[in-house]
């Protein structure tokens, strides 16, 4: 599903105005990336949380030059769908 078809999707289930829902959507995204970037996790009831992971420093090979380079730590994203997502998906 694209994007547009997914925030047509939602307007007309919730009635509003797909502009409306797609200024929804970027401020939850908005919030969201605050939030982790703060350390803190995010939970959206039915759904799932998002949870913010620090990835340790690391020896990789460049993939062109198999040269060994050292990647810094950085925070990256974690989602961890809800049992409710989890069980809809099994049963559809």
């Amino acid at each position: 599903m694209d994007t547009k078809t997914l925030l047509n999707t939602v307007a007309e289930k919730i009635g509003r105005n797909p502009d409306d829902v797609a200024s929804m959507v970027k401020a939850l995204g908005g919030i969201l990336a605050d939030a982790v970037k703060q350390g803190d996790s995010v939970s959206v009831p039915g759904f799932g949380t998002f949870e913010p992971k620090m990835r340790m420093e690391r020896v990789a090979n460049h993939p062109s030059s198999g040269k060994k380079i050292l990647v810094p730590p950085k925070l990256s994203l974690v989602f961890k769908p809800s049992a409710i997502l989890k069980q809809k998906v099994r049963n559809s």
